[in-house]
């Protein structure tokens, strides 16, 4: 019998157990569930930081007025043309009568007025302004002389204050510049300038078009300090009729003549001894005249006002006879009001239209659309201006009065086309997927689509799936249900402590070694996918014909290590022999034999290269999950076909597989989400080119690789700091696509399985 003393205490010991069995219990939920919801709140966090950091990309521009004035200094005469400084505090007026009048841009008080040296006897009949970016107009007068002058602002700090001292400067002399010796009025007047040349072309009274061109003098004697000393040259062009406008580029090479007919005259002036003419080309319909002409930003692109309130986007674009202008894209206002001024901002692609109901608009030229739309008054402006940072418009109304708005326009660059259609870009030959986002100057036109960038993402998880799909899900299926279980628990965890491999020490090798050494071999790279099968056939062809005393040495499950030194073996040989191919099949050159023969470019560091290296660091996830899948099928479903007299490959094939596939999928589908969110791989063994070539010889450039480049270069908060994170949030959605879909598969998996 047992003594009720001795139960008593047993029984308190195992109640002890019990409870401290389901505290523990408790805890690890608890623990469990606190892990899950933290992870869950982590990746919401960092998907609503991301919208966090894009939205703003999205948010529509808006303008407000902040002041208006009477016009500064009226006695100096009729505005022809004004503009504002950067900080957005003092700005200039150029008037008909040769003054400068500098004033407060926010309130209109006059700082100074310089009356430019220009002789009583002249007036002023023409007049034009060169590169916003560089300050400098031209005055054509009545005596067939211009005069050039250059507008600057000195910025000090007297007791710590700002203080902005606007200066007038003549960069080619305070005296004007003869360009028609006859002395007739110029009519028009343009002016191109850089630091070794000027150039001025003007439209006489008697429609004679003449060019000076004044060439930088060099002399090795010269003192800094000196004046610099010009060479000059009066050319006659060729004779235009009706000209209505004058457009010197920026190269000095080309002059666009606007003619009241509704053409453009394109005359090529990059050769003082030959000028000639390239084309006249129709810009408007007929009955329609050309109302504004100005360069976009960067002097390769027209914009071209007329009378119905359209404006039109024209650029150079190369041609089997040459280049020719061609329409791009066009910006409409309110139908049937001509445009009536035209501004362009000197740091983007954007520009802003006045039209004849006082109405302006904010337009980008790359985003093909229209920002906004702003009715000023009843009246037409006489004139408006942008700042330097687009964020103030000054305009001036026919009642002579002043207006100052504030814009809120920081992205205007992007857009939907922009970021998922085909654009047009200047000096492109058509419209195309581009990505290029910098540069070193403010000309540039960004390029931000995301196309190439997602194509790249996909290429590069494609050629990485294709090459670690079939030996990962083939190698867990002889792990799993072929391999003894002594060989198993050697490969299984030997495979996937693969894993745990830096992908930068992949994406080192890859690039270093892998990829240079494919380049040196690829005959004998291609030659492997011949001759490692047909090798692997002919060993086993082989074995299975040996004599049974020997083929049973090997205990069962254990044939698949013979076959290591053969796939070594003809690994070896297939390289060894690849100098021997390449000179007999493709005349000692395959990379070029590939050029020539079949157009196809070669990368050394391509997409070849990023398959086989993010396969082997895809391999192990893959692996694991589909052997674990496999492993798990019940096995009264095995016992049962090979019962019922079914092979173990048929058993493999109808049972096992068709259990397993929900896992083998999921196994697929998480390491997909892996090769697409992969970085350091497809940094250091690709070309980073983002290019849309599915070719395998070819780069690419993804989505996360582009982050990993160019988010240290951008500034914080600009366009293109915010697409990189779009591009984040782009790849955040692919990814968890991904791992979402094969997460729900694999538990759908465990509770379809777990009650057999």
């Amino acid at each position: 019998m047992t003594n009720s003393s001795d139960s008593a205490p047993n029984s308190l010991s195992r109640k002890g157990q019990y409870n401290a069995r389901n505290i523990k219990d408790w805890l690890t939920g608890f623990g469990m569930g606190v892990g899950g919801i933290g992870v869950i709140v982590a990746i919401v966090l960092i998907f609503f930081y991301l919208l966090y950091v894009v939205f703003p990309l999205f948010i529509p521009a808006g303008m407000h007025k902040l002041a208006d004035y009477p016009l500064p200094a009226r006695n100096a005469g009729q505005t022809l043309h004004f503009t504002v400084e950067e900080q957005n505090e003092v700005a200039v007026r150029f008037t008909d009568k040769a003054h400068a009048v500098f004033f407060k841009a926010r309130t209109g008080e006059v700082i100074q007025d310089i009356s430019l040296p220009v002789p009583a006897k002249n007036s002023t009949t023409s007049f034009a302004h060169g590169q916003l970016s560089k300050g400098q107009v031209v005055y054509g007068l009545d005596n067939g002389k211009a005069l050039v002058v250059r507008y600057t602002y000195k910025i000090t700090y007297p007791d710590d204050k700002q203080l902005i001292t606007p200066q007038i400067e003549f960069p080619l002399g305070n005296k004007p510049i003869t360009v028609d010796r006859r002395g007739e009025p110029l009519l028009q007047v343009s002016l191109g300038s850089d630091d070794e040349k000027n150039t001025i072309v003007a439209l006489t009274q008697d429609k004679r078009l003449l060019m000076v061109r004044l060439q930088k003098a060099e002399s090795m004697l010269s003192d800094e300090d000196e004046e610099p000393r010009y060479e000059q040259s009066i050319v006659k062009l060729p004779a235009v009729e009706k000209a209505a406008s004058l457009l010197v580029d920026n190269e000095q090479h080309i002059l666009y003549v606007a003619e009241q007919s509704g053409h453009v005259t394109v005359i090529d002036i990059s050769e003082t001894d030959e000028p000639k003419f390239i084309e006249r080309v129709r810009v408007v319909t007929e009955n329609i005249t050309i109302s504004r002409m100005r360069f976009l930003t960067g002097g390769i692109s027209l914009l071209i006002g007329d009378s119905t309130g359209v404006t039109t986007q024209w650029f150079p674009v190369r041609e089997a006879e040459g280049f020719r202008l061609k329409r791009i894209r066009s910006f409409a206002m309110t139908k049937g009001s001509a445009v009536t001024d035209l501004v362009t901002e000197q740091r983007r692609k954007g520009f802003v239209t006045a039209n004849a109901l006082g109405e302006v608009a904010v337009h980008h030229s790359t985003a093909d659309r229209t920002i906004m739309q702003k009715k000023l008054a009843d009246e037409p402006p006489a004139h408006i201006t942008i700042s330097p940072r687009a964020d103030t418009l000054l305009a001036e109304m026919k009642n002579t009065d002043f207006q100052f708005w504030h814009i809120e326009n920081e992205h205007p660059e992007i857009s939907w086309r922009v970021l998922w259609q085909q654009v047009w870009y200047e000096s492109y030959e058509q419209p195309g997927y581009t990505w290029q986002s910098s540069s070193a100057s403010n000309d540039f036109e960004p390029k931000y689509s995301l196309v190439p960038l997602a194509f790249g993402t996909l290429k590069a998880a494609f050629y990485a799936m294709l090459f670690a799909v079939p030996l990962a899900i083939m190698g867990a299926i002889y792990t799993a249900y072929f391999m003894t279980p002594v060989m198993r628990a050697y490969v299984k965890p030997s495979i996937e402590i693969m894993e745990a491999l830096p992908t930068v020490i992949l994406g080192f090798l890859a690039g270093l070694w892998l990829a240079p050494g494919i380049e040196q071999n690829l005959p004998g790279v291609f030659s492997v996918l011949v001759l490692l099968p047909f090798g692997v056939i002919l060993f086993a062809w082989g074995w299975h014909n040996l004599p049974a005393n020997i083929r049973n040495r090997v205990p069962e499950g254990w044939q698949a290590a013979i076959l290591v030194p053969v796939v070594f073996l003809i690994g070896w040989f297939s390289i060894g022999i690849s100098p021997l191919l390449e000179t007999v099949l493709f005349s000692g050159d395959m990379r070029q034999w590939m050029d020539k023969e079949l157009g196809m470019g070669y990368d050394q560091r391509n997409s070849l290269v990023v398959g086989i290296a993010m396969g082997v660091a895809v391999i192990p996830t893959i692996f694991s999950i589909t052997e674990d899948a496999i492993f798990s099928v019940p096995k009264h479903l095995t016992f049962g076909s090979l019962a019922l007299g079914a092979t173990p490959w048929q058993t493999m094939m109808r049972v096992v597989l068709l259990t397993a596939s929900p896992g083998i999928f999921s196994a697929v589908m998480i390491g997909l989400g892996r090769a697409v969110g992969e970085t350091m791989i497809v940094l250091m063994a690709t070309g980073n080119t983002p290019v849309m070539d599915f070719s395998i010889f070819q780069g690419m450039r993804t989505l996360s690789a582009n982050i990993a480049v160019e988010m240290p270069e951008s500034e914080v908060n600009s366009t293109h700091y915010r697409v990189l994170f779009l591009a984040a949030l782009v790849l955040f959605i692919f990814t968890f696509m991904f791992n979402t879909m094969a997460e729900i598969v694999r538990h759908r998996l465990r509770r379809k399985y777990s009650s057999l």
